[in-house]
């Protein structure tokens, strides 16, 4: 695609919401933003029709949607998870991974490799997200405990080795061997995170000074106030609420999180900290029903009923089946967020954690041309991901 304006639209930039202005692309790239209309050409005119032109929505945490998950491990599965949600307004994400044995873990890794070097429909990858095994037995919420192990300095080591799209890893840091652990992804441009763990508030203190800060999906599967000796103790989530070095995630599907600790969490970290998520699972985008978390060979099964995954005895969530653009418009009906800081919480804060915010999150000159336009609902009417049109309604 060569020239696009995008005009007559609400442009929602890092500083605000323009009431009316067009934002001219080239070439895949952001050229300008401007207010008002402009009689300057272009390959391809798109009227906004008043709604809203937004930066497109990154997903830092999602394992699949479509009928599909990554672990699957099938070119088909990741296109197909980039298409349906790109029709909601994402315009990238990080693929995220199940505990799983290592063979099954290396071969999801070689597939997102051999899917980024060629052309699909969708939204575009930045990067993979492993999540596990090394996680607390405790907290494991509806990861698979057959893989759930300690930290093996051997077996991390060799994973890496092997992939060099590894963006973010995340684990339990109250685990033997942390402290290598997050030296070693540090090395290798990788994010340490806290996951599905029960590390007391001084274990996030020492996970802290040794790089991770990074809160994997706040409050599920993680350690609060606990009496020990009669005695109380403070956990992840009170460390994250205290350190603003810490960001952190939330899955805003309603259900994860009640209305009460969203406004909490957006009050104490801030738009700035907090990074929407959909961590949805290969439901989402499908009726309710029974479905498998996890890949088809060998994945847990679940049942999907009142708008969430959750273990077929239902004593846990197992993801969720949440799209980004439900996301935004809960935070903003839920919360009572304004609508400019859901975005940045959908866009402009996951690309800073990501550490893509140089390239994407936010409608600026030299910027890739991620673009998404949505109206008053935030219902997604045009998503274009790298100055091509990839969903339109």
């Amino acid at each position: 695609m060569g020239s696009i304006k995008i005009y007559n639209g609400k442009v929602i930039t890092p500083q605000g919401i323009l009431d009316h202005g067009t934002v001219f692309i080239d070439h895949g790239t952001i050229q300008s933003v401007i207010p008002g209309n402009s009689n300057a050409k272009a390959d391809l005119g798109i009227d906004a029709r008043g709604n809203y032109i937004s930066p497109g929505f990154i997903d830092i945490h999602v394992h699949g949607g479509g009928g599909y998950d990554f672990m699957d491990n099938t070119p088909e599965a990741f296109r197909g998870i980039a298409k349906l949600h790109a029709k909601h307004g994402t315009t990238a994400m990080c693929p995220t991974t199940l505990t799983s044995e290592v063979d099954d873990l290396l071969q999801t890794l070689e597939i997102y490799d051999e899917v980024v070097s060629s052309k699909y429909d969708g939204c575009s990858f930045i990067g993979m997200h492993i999540e596990g095994p090394y996680l607390s037995m405790n907290q494991r919420g509806a990861q698979d405990p057959r893989y759930i192990r300690d930290f093996d300095e051997k077996e991390y080591r060799a994973v890496v080795a092997k992939s060099r799209s590894i963006r973010r890893w995340s684990a339990a840091p109250e685990r033997p061997g942390s402290s290598a652990f997050a030296k070693h992804m540090l090395a290798n441009n990788i994010l340490p995170a806290i996951a599905h763990s029960d590390a007391t508030y001084d274990d996030v203190l020492q996970a802290l000074s040794e790089g991770y800060t990074h809160v994997t999906h706040f409050y599920s599967c993680m350690s609060s106030v606990v009496r020990r000796n009669a005695r109380r103790f403070a956990g992840i989530v009170e460390a994250t609420y205290l350190h603003d070095e810490l960001t952190t995630e939330i899955i805003v599907d309603g259900i994860h999180l009640p209305p009460p600790l969203l406004k909490l969490i957006y009050k104490v970290k801030g738009a700035g900290k907090t990074a929407l998520i959909t961590d949805a699972m290969r439901a989402a985008g499908m009726p309710p029903g029974e479905s498998i978390l996890g890949s088809k060979k060998n994945g847990l099964p679940v049942i999907v009923e009142e708008g969430v995954a959750k273990l077929m005895d239902r004593s846990s969530f197992a993801g969720s089946v949440a799209t980004t653009d439900m996301l935004v418009r809960n935070m903003v009906s839920l919360a009572g967020v304004s609508l400019h800081e859901g975005v940045i919480m959908m866009a402009q804060t996951p690309a800073e954690i990501m550490r893509v915010h140089n390239k994407k999150g936010s409608l600026e000159k030299g910027k890739d041309a991620d673009v998404v336009i949505f109206d008053d609902n935030i219902n997604v009417q045009t998503t274009i991901v790298g100055g091509e049109i990839v969903y339109s309604s």
